[in-house]
């Protein structure tokens, strides 16, 4: 039995860095105002470690989704696998060309275009997609911010997220990220 509700808790998992990164830096600057000698100098460092991990927190926060939508994410060596119950596959990052972000699809899907067949749509809300942004983040040119403004309002067409080709890559009725 939890005295947490389940709202709450779901909230604290997807902020979980951000969190843990803003107890460090309160943890510092009570070494700071409180320490002298060496455990003063040590809030310095502390400070940082908390700041970065809670950017990186915040940015998490921002791309992970509910978690509770169709299909399964895996990546697991160099790949992205999505179980679903329509579709399915699994496609190499090094093999990606292209990603959009499809509002039409409800929800909200990837789709992740690649040379080996037909493009994989994920939905952004498929239990383990936060992953994606580990793969994602790889991928040469990938502009993370850019990819958090779009979604948080994906719009009604759909975006392109990233390119490995150039302008002749066969998608010119997807409009590009900028």
């Amino acid at each position: 039995m939890s005295f947490v509700r389940p709202e709450l808790l779901a909230q604290a998992r997807r902020w979980r860095e951000a969190i843990i990164g803003g107890v460090l830096c309160l943890v510092a600057l009570w070494l700071w105002l409180r320490g002298f000698g060496l455990v003063h100098w040590l809030a310095l460092p502390v400070m940082g470690i908390g700041l970065a991990l809670a950017w990186v927190g915040v940015q998490r926060g921002r791309f992970r989704g509910a978690g509770d939508g169709p299909g399964v994410v895996q990546l697991t060596e160099a790949q992205i696998g999505y179980f679903g119950p329509l579709e399915g596959g699994v496609v190499a990052i090094d093999a990606l060309r292209a990603i959009t972000l499809d509002p039409t699809g409800h929800p909200v899907h990837w789709v992740l275009y690649h040379p080996d067949g037909p493009p994989l749509h994920i939905p952004v809300t498929a239990k383990g997609a936060d992953a994606l942004l580990d793969a994602f983040t790889q991928l040469p040119g990938f502009r993370l911010e850019a990819v958090l403004r779009r979604l948080a309002q994906p719009g009604e067409v759909t975006q392109m997220i990233w390119s490995r080709a150039g302008p002749g890559d066969g998608m010119s009725s997807v409009q590009r990220l900028g």
